[in-house]
């Protein structure tokens, strides 16, 4: 879908009854997504894994590593690469796409992945925080913006279907049980960070003279997760075509720079491990740069540089990014649909259509939840411990390797998409709008973390 196509689905939100089912992207994101979870769930209950097809390329040091992999697992990637080609190419026939120019793009793409994941898998990588998304962004952009690519490939470069699978599939990863375990006090942190960061950034960019929607893309931006949460919210507000990409490129910017700031942060401040893991979470604004920033944390803890374990730092981040600031997708997505429908729409004389909420509400948001319930339904029976031992490596883990690929495919394509030249356009008023937030979130976060909530995440334990 190219970004005209979908900020005319956003603007139009069209009714197309059952047919919609079929017809939407949104929809066929839950089907793959749910797919996949059902199928990992269907092999996991009778003693197997999804994980054979859930490839990807391992940590490695040599040349002579790397090679041996793909010598032994070449066949893993074939099928792989012929299942997404299925799925995807079957989903984009149904919404009225020609299959014939998706697979020769999606070949490229696919190609380019495999080179993301050696590249931010690399050792070297590794030891300097070069994550695989932020590698595949790069990489994209470089391309987009140094050479270039022929037009028609971008019918493969598709990053709303991507990230929206994607984050049907982070719904898996995210069970109920696994925020119960998060306890009262990540949560609680979490949801003041997600309130005040948005309200900070909406109020400033209203007051510059951004308008509304554009605001509301910007806040749920910084007070959730970039990419996921600014598609959700500009679907959710019915905003204009650049406004994700300008909020999704200001948090990719900030999250580089947080990668570095924040441990080296943490560390002047001689931040316990959980604490520092905890600042991280609250203040990072990717996933993937946050585990980075948290792992680097872990490590200083682990050489004895800074007080606790080197376990406790990503597990601090992980409780308060990945389970406490993304399960807020869903909310932001909803809210947000209300008030632009009820509030901001509205005509003088004219009653709310109140079924807009419904039309203009990002569908994968529900498969984000049914995924989640999924899972919490498979792992009420076990302990925390016999989830990291039993459930994760056989049913989750493989999950979240097959959403990683749907994750590089929407970062490179959000890079080879992307020109430089069309984000200038914005201007500076959306970079200090965000930037507004940044700064509040990262005092906020320190505050929460280091004073407020310091003792419990000094003596976190898993």
């Amino acid at each position: 879908m190219s970004d005209t196509e979908f900020n005319k689905e956003l603007v139009e939100t069209p009714r197309s009854g059952w047919a919609e089912l079929w017809r939407k992207e949104d929809w066929w994101a839950i089907w793959l997504g749910l797919g996949i979870v059902l199928v990992g769930y269907v092999l996991f209950a009778n003693g197997s894994s999804i994980k054979w097809i859930a490839v990807t390329p391992p940590k490695w040091t040599t040349g002579a590593q790397l090679g041996a992999h793909f010598a032994a697992n070449w066949v893993r990637y074939v099928a792989q690469f012929a299942g997404w080609v299925v799925v995807f190419s079957l989903a984009l026939n149904a919404l009225g796409h020609k299959a014939r120019e998706f697979i020769p793009s999606f070949i490229l793409l696919y190609v380019l992945s495999i080179a993301v994941f050696i590249v931010g898998q690399w050792q070297t990588a590794n030891y300097y925080n070069i994550e695989v998304p932020l590698v595949g962004l790069v990489l994209g952009l470089a391309i987009s913006n140094l050479g270039g690519l022929p037009r028609w490939l971008d019918s493969g470069f598709r990053v709303e279907f991507y990230v929206k699978t994607g984050i049907v599939l982070l719904g898996a990863t995210l069970p109920f049980t696994l925020i119960i375990w998060a306890g009262p006090v990540a949560i609680f942190q979490a949801s003041i960070v997600s309130l005040v960061t948005f309200f900070v950034i909406y109020w400033v960019s209203v007051r510059i003279g951004l308008d509304r929607q554009l605001a509301a893309v910007l806040g749920v931006g910084g007070a959730v997760c970039g990419v996921s949460a600014a598609i959700a919210a500009a679907g959710a507000v019915g905003a204009r075509k650049e406004y994700a990409p300008i909020a999704i490129t200001l948090v990719i910017l900030w999250a580089i720079v947080m990668i570095f700031v924040l441990p080296f942060a943490a560390q002047a401040l001689h931040l316990p491990s959980g604490v520092g893991g905890a600042w991280i979470g609250t203040s990072e604004f990717a996933d993937a740069a946050g585990f980075a920033a948290a792992q680097t944390y872990g490590d200083l803890a682990a050489r004895g540089v800074v007080a606790g374990t080197g376990d406790q730092a990503v597990w601090a981040f992980t409780l308060m990014k990945v389970v406490g600031r993304d399960v807020w997708i869903g909310i932001w997505a909803f809210v947000l649909a209300v008030v632009a429908t009820t509030r901001w729409e509205k005509v003088p004389g004219k009653k709310t259509d109140v079924a807009q909420i419904w039309w203009r509400f990002p569908k994968f948001v529900i498969g984000f939840v049914i995924a989640s319930v999924i899972v919490t339904l498979v792992t009420t029976s076990y302990s925390l411990a016999d989830f990291n031992r039993t459930v994760n490596p056989e049913l989750v883990a493989p999950i979240k390797d097959l959403r990683s690929w749907a994750f590089v495919f929407c970062f490179l394509s959000i890079g080879l998409t992307t020109r430089f030249r069309d984000l200038a356009k914005a201007g500076t008023k959306p970079f200090i709008a965000f930037t507004s937030g940044v700064v509040v979130n990262v005092a906020l976060g320190l505050l929460l973390s280091a004073a407020v909530f310091a003792a419990h995440w000094e003596n976190l334990v898993r």
